[in-house]
């Protein structure tokens, strides 16, 4: 403490003698980004305000307030709640839980710091992996009283997960054992053994007192058996990668396109990696396009260099395509492209993952659909069993195949965390629901390659003189979307187009009878028939489907299959009282007798469609009317 105190009045000297030789030698700092994380009440909020408290860098109003806390709540000098310094502690106090991750920045006269206090709760696992996704440093803090817990496991795990190399394993609260050095040492013991079978091969234990302030920034005198250094002192001086980051290869994902004027064309992004020089030969992918860097630009001026963590601009000697999403790397030093990974994932949603749906999956500054298959294993962060899993659940954490609508430039995560980690987030409400890391492109990406064929869809559907097209019914089960869909194809028929009928009971018979009626079955009977329908499609028909197709995500799946306007979504909407009023099959009386399960309507969710194509409402229009107005709207 006496350290810090001798350092804070140099800084005031210093900043009464010459504040810009201050500020330029704060600005040159290094930066420690760091994560506290562990079980529930294990001391993470009182542990960071202690670092900001005895740091002193806090505002004298914050300092106020705090004492005047203190008094209010009869405790006296060092003894204060220093939770209070941590932002959002209203919410908190009012639920008694900590409900996201607080950032918090403070800084000594050696290192500036942006520490992330993220939620012990099982159910908020997510902000914890997001606090970590950018964290050089994890302090794993453990009730001293507790010992180790499954959320110090499962925190632990996904620390070594995403790659945080610096772990200190904080054990808080030593004050309330009587800083019993054989209970610290059973802890520590039995930590490490965990540590060393899921990778984190060494750590730095530490007996702290966040409350008292033992071991934080100065050595205590109640634990004279540790020899160890203080947190402080480790936040000060834990090395960080940044020269391993420069000798790696080039990466540059492009975050946009930078043209101001006609006689400027630049490619900006964030270095992810490596150094680039100006003459430097260059690959774009995925294209494959290569060209030679004329210009480095940046605010400041043109570089003749940069390197991993700097924001430019590129300027190419050749005109060549290059968008958002793709990468440039060195010519002779390309990442990999492919559309099939095998990839870690971190479910994050209250809603399981929905094996084959579309979700988006962005990784870097690239976006694309994407569909996860059933996991192959998910693990026990007890005790790292791989368990057999259909789904992931949330907080699961498990291995999976992931299939992207198009080939995309990766990295495995372990050697780049830009290139090779993504987040899996829902089409319909836009919310993050996974987190993953690639670990290696499945090979049947690479060997299986699009063979280019000599007649195009534009020749088939020519021979046919007719524009193909997707009519797509959806409704709920007896709506009438196969009477109604017969009826245009004997239309169609009669004006000599050429169509075929997908309906939903025939598909199961045959391409589709080995499929059940839960969710993940229904999505996967919906992209099969979806990709039959594109074939189709491709042969220059008109394809007609009756599908009852519950889901938008999978409807908008089959959409983004075709080409702009081949794609027509047809709601026939009639009340699920109507339907079940019909009830031609029984199937509404076998559902709401118990004996069909997960059946649409009754216990399992219909999403109508939001801006249909075509809207039949069947309680306005006779069937031969509706069949009259979809091929006016398909053959104006």
């Amino acid at each position: 403490m006496a350290d810090m105190q001798e350092s804070s009045y140099k800084a005031d000297e210093l900043i009464a003698r010459d504040i810009d030789a201050y500020l330029a030698q704060h600005q040159h700092k290094s930066l420690l980004r760091f994560i506290t994380c562990g079980s529930v009440d294990d001391g993470k909020s009182t542990l960071i305000g202690r670092l900001l408290y005895d740091s002193k860098m806090i505002f004298e109003d914050q300092l106020a307030a705090l004492e005047a806390d203190s008094k209010k709540l009869g405790t006296q000098g060092q003894n204060i709640d220093f939770a209070l310094l941590v932002d959002g502690l209203a919410a908190e106090r009012e639920q008694g839980i900590t409900i996201d991750v607080a950032y918090r920045f403070f800084a000594t006269e050696k290192r500036k710091f942006i520490v992330a206090d993220t939620p012990g709760h099982e159910q908020y696992t997510r902000n914890m992996v997001t606090g970590a996704s950018t964290a050089d440093l994890a302090v794993i803090l453990i009730d001293a009283r507790k010992g180790v817990l499954t959320q110090t496991r499962r925190h632990s795990y996904l620390v070594n997960l995403i790659g945080i190399r610096h772990v200190v394993l904080a054990v808080n609260k030593m004050d309330l054992i009587g800083y019993d050095q054989a209970k610290y040492d059973e802890i520590v013991a039995a930590y490490k053994a965990f540590a060393g079978s899921i990778g984190i091969g060494e750590f730095t234990a530490i007996p702290i007192s966040g409350f008292v302030g033992d071991n934080i920034t100065a050595k205590s005198g109640n634990t004279p058996w540790y020899a160890g250094p203080t947190l402080m002192h480790v936040l000060e001086t834990v090395e960080l990668n940044v020269t391993a980051e420069s000798e790696r290869p080039f990466r540059l994902p492009v975050q946009w396109v930078n043209r101001p004027n006609l006689d400027f064309r630049g490619f900006s992004g964030l270095i992810a990696g490596g150094v680039i020089e100006a003459g430097d030969a260059v690959r774009v992918l995925p294209s494959g396009k290569t060209s030679v860097v004329s210009r480095i630009v940046t605010q400041g001026g043109d570089l003749a260099r940069a390197v991993a963590g700097q924001s430019v601009t590129l300027t190419l000697a050749d005109e060549i395509d290059c968008s958002r999403g793709d990468v440039i790397t060195k010519a002779d030093e390309p990442v990999q492209v492919a559309d099939q990974f095998e990839a870690t994932l971190v479910w994050m949603s209250d809603e399981a993952l929905s094996v084959g749906r579309g979700y988006w999956l962005k990784m870097g500054t690239q976006t694309v659909s994407a569909t996860v298959q059933a996991p192959k294993y998910q693990v026990n962060v007890n005790t790292l069993e791989h368990v057999a899993a259909k789904t992931l659940e949330l907080n699961a954490i498990g291995v999976a195949q992931v299939s992207t609508d198009r080939a995309i430039p990766f990295e495995p995560y372990d050697a780049n965390r830009t290139l090779g980690g993504f987040i899996l987030i829902d089409k319909m409400t836009n919310a993050t629901v996974g987190a993953g890391m690639i670990r290696f492109a499945l090979r049947r990406s690479q060997n299986v390659h699009w063979q280019a064929l000599d007649v195009s869809r534009e020749v088939r559907a020519g021979l046919k003189n007719q524009k193909p097209a997707v009519l797509w019914f959806t409704g709920l089960s007896g709506a009438g979307k196969s009477t109604i869909a017969n009826l245009v194809e004997k239309k169609l028929v009669r004006m000599n187009r050429h169509t075929f009928l997908l309906d939903g009971d025939n598909v199961r018979h045959g391409l589709n009878k080995d499929l059940g009626f839960t969710q993940a079955d229904r999505i996967e009977n919906i992209r099969r028939v979806g990709e039959v329908a594109r074939l189709m499609a491709d042969a220059g028909m008109i394809v007609i489907t009756a599908f009852i197709s519950p889901f938008r995500s999978e409807r908008e799946m089959v959409r983004r299959m075709l080409p702009e306007g081949e794609f027509f979504e047809v709601f026939i909407d009639t009340s699920l009282r109507e339907a079940e009023a019909r009830d031609v099959k029984g199937l509404y009386k076998k559902a709401r007798a118990g004996q069909l399960k997960n059946f649409t309507g009754i216990d399992s969710p219909y999403e109508p469609p939001v801006a249909p194509e075509i809207h039949i409402d069947t309680a306005m229009m006779s069937p031969e009317a509706a069949a009259e107005l979809i091929i006016e709207r398909l053959i104006p």
